[in-house]
């Protein structure tokens, strides 16, 4: 059993521009203190030193267990590590892995930037997979709102930045 999430992002502002934005390492640091993460470490790595050929991203951040389900955190304990990895294979194209090492499950999918008009929209598609008999679904169901809420924060952050 699987969640599969859909969610886009809207930017008044062209995909070089978005790309640029989300393989900026200030940008994501700036995502995850808003997020209220316990702590994080932002590694961005180009192909070859040049960013418009293709980047790699790579997001360690822990963030607090607290408000969580009873159920859920005697799983991860106080605090959930989470690692998201991207491979930005073109500006407009990703694939996206979350994992929560240690524990059995993960998100995998693709970020898909799409330019109209001079906006863009990011295109994001995660399933989410957790594998613990009896309470995958609530599982998958709770991290779906979490991500749903990083995403949102994600989107303010970046008009914010894109504005400046």
């Amino acid at each position: 059993m699987a969640k599969q999430i859909t969610h886009d992002l809207i930017y008044d502002a062209p995909a070089s521009a978005v790309y640029a934005m989300l393989t900026d390492a200030s940008f994501r640091e700036e995502v995850a203190d808003r997020s209220g993460v316990l702590r994080h470490d932002v590694t961005i790595e180009g192909d070859g030193g040049d960013l418009t050929s293709g980047a790699r991203v790579r997001i360690q951040q822990w963030q607090t267990a607290a408000g969580i389900p009873s159920f859920a955190k005697k799983l991860v304990g106080d605090e959930i590590e989470i690692i998201q990895e991207e491979t930005w294979t073109s500006p407009t194209d990703c694939d996206v892995t979350v994992t929560i090492p240690g524990k059995p499950g993960e998100m995998s999918g693709t970020v898909r930037l799409v330019e109209e008009g001079g906006r863009t929209t990011e295109h994001v598609e995660l399933t989410i997979t957790v594998r613990i008999p009896l309470v995958a679904g609530k599982i998958e169901s709770l991290v779906a709102d979490m991500l749903l809420k990083s995403l949102r924060v994600e989107n303010t952050v970046g008009r914010e930045y894109l504005a400046r």
